[in-house]
């Protein structure tokens, strides 16, 4: 809950004043502005340098950014925080031309504008660090930049990035860098293992190991999507990356190589599973505005099923123990995950289970060993998986808690 003097204190300004009879002039410290509620980082690559700049007329608000780098036409815009899309506008040569407000909760909003494209939509749920677009030059804008605003209750505030005051003109590296979870069996032992996946210039994986250090595996962008599945067939999990910008897959083989596979469009988010019970994972994704998933079986075809909505985060896993990867959805606004099974009979059975906070990103494994999947969580706050678990002889699932990766700035 924000405190009421949030506003108030971010509104300050540096003051001078004269004491009565004495003509003593004293000037006020530096005022101490409020950080806002979210954990706002720069809507930009970890690492990628950027110069914010404003104006005395800078339209709607002088705390508005205007951010550019050589090259900016084209570069990912990135959200400053979790949250829900809100509004995706395209106002053609106008005003903001094609912009994206995300909504964090609490009156608290970002605004993204004069992007080339947008790849994401209305009531989608977005984490830190998740592609939104590009960067542009659409609407009244004279050269490729991206206009950026943090607000609260729709009104312009100071820019914030990673809890300090972001004072313009200025030049900074982003520090979006937040850790994404994964999870695999990274041993081949049957029973599925924490990771996290760390965004930077050159991402790395890191693979938790029981009872030693975790294992690290240079791979991918920062603005990469995260994917884990056994391409080979070994039994043991591999890592790999979407690159929505490509509509690429690039998957790192055992050996050390790179398989590049090209599916699915730019706004897609990236799932992987064994559709046909071989024992080699394949390659899918979902797509929000339809709330549909698309699966790429190894002969090539595809096929297509439709679940949830556009709120939803996708997950997958094997339900029932069929050796098939089944599909499923988290809602976060309520905590629950649908998990989707098809019966003998060919229709599909879904099974609700309530686990987790609207906050949480869901991860589903094997925790222990029985060849069923289940659900999880990863809590940004505080860097924390927890796994729940049914065993088959048990009436009550377990939970499991445990630290892993790098949490938030909050």
């Amino acid at each position: 809950m924000r405190t009421s003097n949030r506003a108030g204190a971010r509104a300050a300004r540096w003051a001078g004043a004269v004491l009565g009879g004495f003509g003593v002039v004293v000037t006020a410290a530096a005022p101490s502005y409020a950080a806002p509620v979210p954990d706002y980082e720069m809507p930009f690559a970890c690492g990628q340098v950027w110069e914010g700049s404003t104006r005395a007329s800078h339209s709607p608000s002088v705390y508005s950014a205007d951010f550019n780098r050589v090259p900016d036409f084209g570069e990912p815009a990135l959200a400053a925080a979790a949250g829900v899309v809100s509004r995706v506008e395209d106002l053609g040569s106008r005003s903001y031309g094609r912009y994206v407000i995300v909504d964090h909760g609490n009156g608290d909003t970002t605004l993204y504008a004069h992007m080339d494209a947008t790849w994401v939509q209305p009531g989608q749920r977005v984490d830190q660090g998740a592609v939104l677009g590009l960067v542009g030059t659409s609407g009244g804008s004279s050269g490729p930049h991206l206009h950026f605003e943090e607000r609260l209750s729709n009104r312009v505030q100071r820019p914030f990035f990673h809890q300090a005051e972001f004072v313009m003109p200025r030049t900074e590296a982003s520090r979006n860098c937040a850790d994404a979870p994964v999870v695999g069996d990274w041993d081949g032992n049957g029973v599925d293992e924490v990771a996290v996946f760390r965004r930077a210039k050159t991402s790395k994986f890191r693979l938790a190991q029981t009872g030693q250090e975790p294992v690290v595996v240079g791979f991918g962008l920062g603005t990469d999507q995260p994917v884990v599945g056994d391409w080979d067939g070994n039994g043991v999990s591999d890592v790999g990356v979407r690159r929505q910008k490509g509509n690429r897959f690039w998957l790192r083989m055992a050996d050390g190589s790179t398989q590049v596979v090209r599916f699915g469009s730019r706004p897609d988010q990236a799932l992987t599973g064994d559709w046909d019970g071989n024992g080699t994972t394949e390659l899918g994704v979902w797509k929000p505005a339809a709330a549909k998933f698309v699966l790429r079986h190894a002969d090539g075809s595809k096929s297509k099923v439709v679940l949830g909505s556009v709120d939803d985060l996708p997950v997958t896993g094997d339900w029932n123990g069929d050796r098939v990867t089944d599909l499923g959805v988290f809602d976060p606004g309520t905590a629950t995950f649908t998990l989707r099974t098809v019966g003998p009979d060919g229709v599909p059975v879904l099974t609700p289970v309530l686990f987790g906070l609207s906050t949480d990103l869901p991860v589903t494994g094997d925790w222990d060993g029985n060849g069923i999947t289940d659900v999880g969580i990863w809590r940004p706050s505080t860097a924390t998986y927890e796994l729940r678990a049914t065993p088959a002889a048990a009436r009550t699932a377990t939970v499991t808690a445990t630290k892993f990766g790098r949490p938030r700035v909050r």
